[in-house]
């Protein structure tokens, strides 16, 4: 007991010592230094380009699509009907249905918005509002097959710089993909890893990334053995 209460004591009196201890000032010049590495900015000072781009103000306001004059492919507004259903607001299917217009078209294109629109009964700038909030919804084209690569602290810890540069290196003029860093993708026990078009693969070797970008370019499966989504599970039927 008596070396409980010494050992107690001595905690507190450390303790003591650190609250008291008197704030050092930082320099300004590690101040300074602390934002050389700050991300890349556009105009304004934002980190996401095209926010501020100008409205054609000599435009009338957009309305609700006609049906009878918009045409929409069957297989989109089924799927659209079908993500409306499974909301108390039909309107919350918003973010699915520009998803599902952007799989079919590329990139939520004008064409892909006014038929989202149609089938939804809102006005395009509703879901243009919301196409232009949420990065992985493009408004503008970009290449049709995404590829993520997770940036955030554990990727980043293990390389994810190194290998974005080696993934955008690989590509050739003419490649339908688009590279990007990606905050976080929520996968940190296979870092550094990357989302192929939302399949989940890593850990990624560098020397890996040529046949990676190859089977990307192919149409193949991204390195198979590597993927999330086959790894082995408690589950006998995880993998069925």
């Amino acid at each position: 007991m008596a070396d409980e209460t010494k050992v107690i004591e001595q905690e507190r009196a450390l303790a003591g010592e650190i609250i008291a201890a008197p704030e050092q000032p930082v320099p300004i010049e590690q101040s300074i230094a602390a934002f050389k590495d700050e991300p890349p900015r556009y105009a304004d000072g934002s980190r996401v380009p095209g926010w501020d781009d100008a409205a054609d103000l000599t435009k009338d306001p957009a309305t609700i699509p006609d049906p009878a004059t918009t045409p929409v492919p069957d297989e989109l507004r089924a799927e659209i009907e079908d993500l409306m259903t499974r909301y108390p607001d039909p309107k919350s299917a918003s973010i699915p249905a520009l998803a599902a217009a952007q799989r079919l078209h590329g990139w939520c294109s004008p064409e892909a918005i006014t038929q989202v629109a149609c089938v939804m009964r809102l006005t395009p700038g509703y879901l243009i509002a919301v196409a232009s909030f949420y990065d992985m919804l493009d408004t503008k084209p970009v290449g049709r097959c995404r590829v993520y690569v997770c940036t955030n602290i554990s990727c980043s810890l293990n390389g994810a710089d190194e290998l974005l540069d080696a993934v955008k290196g690989e590509l050739r003029e003419g490649d339908d993909i688009h590279a990007r860093g990606f905050e976080c993708l929520g996968a940190c026990d296979i870092a550094p890893m990357a989302s192929v078009d939302g399949v989940y693969v890593g850990p990624i070797a560098l020397d890996e990334v040529p046949t990676l970008v190859e089977q990307i370019r192919k149409g193949e499966d991204p390195l198979p053995e590597k993927q999330l989504i086959k790894r082995r599970s408690v589950d006998p039927e995880a993998n069925a």
